[in-house]
């Protein structure tokens, strides 16, 4: 398997007659519900016009999921914006020119300006006057300002008060598996395409995406078909708000096998927010080095049970864990009052955390659970 962005019956009994003419008789079989059998005709044909109500019954139940996907489509993709990036890159001593299609959501900020949600691997090497923006109305312009943070994927895109209404956010923190979703978005550039699933999974980390490293990532599973020109667009649930951006997917074709991955919006609004105050993310840093090989089992080899958590194996000196008194050996179980999945899980929640604020901490030390607390700096 590869990962790639995501850029580019009811049955009823039957009568039989049987004529033996060896035999010189027959014998008839009725249908169970009645009648004689000079009228089976008319039996069977008003069990069929039953079985065709039952199911005109069920339809109308299925249907108004149907007219719950159109209406959401309709209301959602007017705030779904086009993106073709023009690039060059150095490949072989020689410059190559390539455009690059993908897709962003359009979003009204607290400050009243009005900026384009996307993925910066699809605007990443262009100017903002080489990437063109287009609405689902055929509306095209180039965004103001172009920013983005590498460590997440994140990008935010500037443009003047449109003509267009933004979409609704949602809260990605209260999605589960298993719910239906609709995504938005131009894959192999066919502009405001929408696809319908659910929620596979989520906390999905640990993802090879290419050669760029994303370092923070949680991403949602998703079966909804995601392509190669979806990434930035929105992942929706039924309410029309917005509780992912599609980034993207695993395939051994290159396109969609029903696993595609999203950035939460929670996650990808508060990079957002940080990178429109700050110019940049400014991404918690503890000081201590994780292993990657340790697991549930692990702890539950030492006794612990089947919780999880993150192995300190190193400390650096000065560091806030080295204020907080961290050693090697420890293992992180409670970060803010979150559970630790590994120690992916740990990197991102620490990535994420504001940087100047008391975090506590659980931790595990030689069999019994300490608290600390710990006050991130900012990596630079």
């Amino acid at each position: 398997m590869f990962l790639f962005y995501a850029v580019a019956f009811t049955s009823w009994p039957t009568a039989h007659a049987q004529d033996s003419r060896t035999n010189q008789h027959s014998v008839s079989v009725r249908h169970p519900s009645s009648a004689p059998a000079m009228s089976g005709g008319t039996t069977i044909d008003a069990e069929r016009e039953r079985l065709y109500n039952e199911l005109a019954e069920e339809f109308a139940a299925f249907n108004r999921l149907g007219n719950l996907v159109r209406r959401v489509s309709t209301l959602v993709k007017p705030s779904v914006i086009h993106i073709e990036a023009h690039k060059t890159e150095e490949r072989g001593g020689t410059q190559e020119s390539y455009d690059e299609a993908g897709s962003g959501v359009l979003l009204q900020f607290s400050n009243d300006e009005y900026w384009v949600l996307t993925n910066r691997h699809v605007v990443a090497g262009a100017k903002p006057n080489q990437i063109l923006l287009r609405s689902s109305s055929g509306n095209e312009f180039y965004p103001e300002k172009v920013l983005a943070d590498a460590s997440t994927d994140v990008a935010v895109m500037k443009i003047e008060q449109p003509e267009i209404p933004a979409a609704r956010l949602g809260d990605s923190s209260g999605v589960g598996i298993g719910d239906f979703v609709i995504a938005i978005g131009s894959p192999f550039g066919l502009s405001h395409s929408v696809t319908f699933g659910i929620l596979s999974a989520k906390g999905r980390r640990d993802l090879s995406l290419g050669a760029q490293k994303i370092d923070l990532q949680d991403f949602f599973q998703t079966d909804a078909a995601i392509n190669p020109g979806n990434s930035g667009g929105p992942l929706l649930n039924l309410l029309g708000e917005v509780i992912g951006l599609n980034t993207a997917i695993a395939s051994s074709s290159g396109g969609s096998e029903g696993i595609g991955f999203a950035i939460p919006i929670n996650m990808a609004m508060q990079v957002a927010e940080q990178l429109i105050q700050n110019g940049r993310l400014r991404r918690g840093y503890l000081g201590v080095t994780l292993d990657p090989n340790f697991s549930v089992a692990d702890l539950a080899t030492a006794g612990y049970g089947t919780i999880s958590g993150a192995l300190v194996k190193e400390v650096r000196e000065g560091s806030p864990a080295a204020k907080a008194r961290l050693r090697s050996g420890d293992i992180i179980v409670l970060f803010n009052g979150d559970t630790v999945d590994n120690d992916d899980h740990l990197v991102t929640q620490v990535g994420l955390t504001t940087v100047g604020d008391s975090i506590p901490m659980i931790i595990l030390r030689d069999g019994k659970r300490y608290r600390t607390e710990v006050t991130l700096t900012d990596l630079m």
